[in-house]
């Protein structure tokens, strides 16, 4: 969760907070090591598949739970499975997200792969799959074999794709050329929409904020989200997984007893007021949206979507365009269920399931999310 660092320091305690001693001083600016080191890592492999296996971890992924487990103990094959210890059972109950972003996984790895002049063909769910629940079942058997395919140029912004969760310029529109350049990578079968007429960015910013709340005000939905708050360096080192607080301002808040798990749980406290009031200021900046529908929701459909999404995110970087994924009006959980079922007749009215839905727009820099490195991720190392 990147909060714009300006908006933190005014909302959270009422002014900026300055490190007492030096010592204070040195930790608040300390950045966490190792958290990061899988994007400087990505393609230092012999083995291809281990190549095209570092840069999959990088794609997106809900809440960044890194959802993967990778079996390579037969040549020229990669058993890919969910890591059922990484679900989110209150905003994702059937587990939908967590295939998408291992859909996403599984694009990275193939274009990847393309640049080492191999193609890998995916037999997914080859022992079944269930439709309401996750379990250890493989997702994905891969397949590596020599080809003589183009390589695809997205591959090229892997290293450089980010989620944009900050303020976008509302005073600068994207040119529609770019949206429809975005809006036309999708070649596993999601149909694209994109919208940036003023009226309708407004209605859909509007119903993201309610989503927003509805998950926010929602004890379980949004103590999901807390528990995975990685707050200061070194958490972030300990668990590079869920949502990164790391950085001045939240070391800072952090060792001045300011900002915690416990603060951000309590509705009374300036932490929750201030992380409510600032995720609604973002959403409320978008200056276009994005949706993604398959014909059904099959679990095959969800990782194709899930491919059909990363690209549509890489392809955002190529044009220099942020991107923020908005999930929550797409959960499934009995209070979302008016929301969901009003984005569905809006977004979908032929039919089909929404299974992703953004806004774009442009923002400040900000940096990747922390990743475990890929050899935590092996069930044979």
């Amino acid at each position: 969760m990147a909060l714009s660092r300006r908006k933190s320091i005014a909302l959270i305690g009422g002014g900026v907070v300055f490190a007492a001693a030096s010592g204070a001083a040195l930790a608040v600016t300390r950045r966490p090591k190792t958290a990061f080191a899988p994007w400087n890592d990505a393609g230092d492999y012999d083995d291809p598949r281990m190549r095209a296996l570092s840069y999959a971890l990088l794609a997106p992924n809900p809440h960044n739970r890194q959802p993967w487990l990778v079996d390579l103990s037969e040549p020229d094959r990669a058993v890919l499975y969910v890591d059922t210890e990484k679900l989110l059972p209150h905003t994702d109950p059937f587990g939908r997200q967590i295939i998408i972003g291992l859909g996403c996984f599984l694009e990275v790895m193939r274009l990847a792969a393309l640049e080492d002049g191999l193609h890998v063909a995916f037999d997914l769910f080859p022992e079944g799959s269930d439709a309401a629940a996750l379990d250890a079942r493989p997702v994905a058997l891969c397949r590596f074999a020599p080809t003589t395919a183009a390589k695809d140029p997205l591959f090229q912004q892997v290293p450089f794709r980010r989620t944009l969760k900050e303020p976008y310029d509302t005073e600068r529109r994207v040119p529609r050329d770019a949206l429809e350049r975005i809006a036309t990578v999708a070649i596993h079968g999601s149909r694209i929409g994109v919208t940036d007429d003023v009226d309708e960015v407004a209605a859909m910013c509007d119903l993201s904020a309610e989503a927003f709340l509805i998950e926010f005000h929602n004890d379980r939905t949004y103590k999901e989200s807390v528990d995975l708050f990685r707050i200061g360096h070194r958490e972030v080192d300990a668990n590079p997984d869920g949502i990164d607080l790391a950085g001045p301002l939240f070391e800072t808040l952090h060792m001045t007893g300011l900002f915690s798990r416990q603060a951000a749980l309590d509705r009374d406290s300036m932490s929750y007021k201030s992380g409510e009031s600032m995720v609604l200021a973002n959403v409320m900046t978008a200056v276009a949206h994005l949706w993604q529908v398959t014909s059904g929701n099959s679990r095959e459909e969800q990782i194709r979507a899930g491919q059909d999404w990363v690209r549509i995110n890489l392809a955002a970087t190529a044009e220099g365009v942020g991107l923020q994924p908005l999930s929550q009006g797409l959960q499934e959980y009995p209070e979302m269920a008016a929301i969901y079922d009003g984005l569905h007749e809006t977004l979908a009215p032929e039919g089909g399931t929404v299974q992703m839905w953004c806004r774009l727009g442009y923002g400040p820099d900000v940096p990747a999310s922390p990743r475990w490195p890929l050899e935590s991720k092996l069930l044979n190392a």
